[in-house]
């Protein structure tokens, strides 16, 4: 009902502009009312606890990322990640120990709240590897609160294990037609 009402009031202004403006003989500028706007967005509340320093989420990074720490140790460390996700995410480490990419090196930065999901960190992270060919990359993560420590978002985590997969030749995705 409120809706209706702005808008009738809005209507009704414009008439009344456009038609002080036609009326007259000469071109004096009619200031037009303003239409409160409505917000449809929910305002997103800042939590109150202080953002993780930027070692708190690299030391994520880099149990996920080393070879010697069991998958069954790293399903922790990925939000909603289950027993059954061991497997994957060893290969996640394997596929950085055999392409040569470790050791890595990383440094967060830009640590903010999350827009989407409240009470997750975003994170940009610069990735430096022993692979001369891979050079230096930044990768935007988010982070999520369990238990008072921090987890690779699920999200994020997708996306890192699915270079693992690719890594390792066990995607399921068609390989690239060979180059002419």
């Amino acid at each position: 009902m409120c809706y209706r009402r702005i808008a009738r009031t809005a209507t009704a202004t414009a008439v009344v502009v456009w038609a002080i403006s036609g009326c007259t003989g000469h071109q004096e500028t009619v200031p037009a009312a303003e239409v409160p706007a409505i917000s449809t967005t929910a305002t997103v509340s800042v939590p109150s606890s202080p953002l993780p320093g930027p070692e708190v989420l690299t030391d994520v990074l880099y149990r996920l990322a080393d070879p010697e720490v069991p998958g069954t140790d790293k399903v922790a460390l990925i939000e909603g990640a289950k027993p059954t996700d061991a497997e994957t995410i060893d290969k996640f480490a394997t596929a950085l120990r055999d392409g040569g990419y470790l050791p890595l090196n990383l440094d967060a930065a830009a640590i903010s709240w999350a827009d989407r999901s409240p009470g997750n960190v975003t994170v940009d992270v610069r990735v430096t590897t022993a692979n001369p060919d891979a050079g230096e990359f930044f990768f935007p993560m988010e982070f999520a609160p369990k238990d008072g420590n921090w987890q690779l978002s699920q999200a994020t985590a997708k996306s890192l294990l699915a270079f693992g997969k690719a890594q390792t030749g066990s995607s399921t995705a068609e390989p690239a037609p060979p180059t002419p």
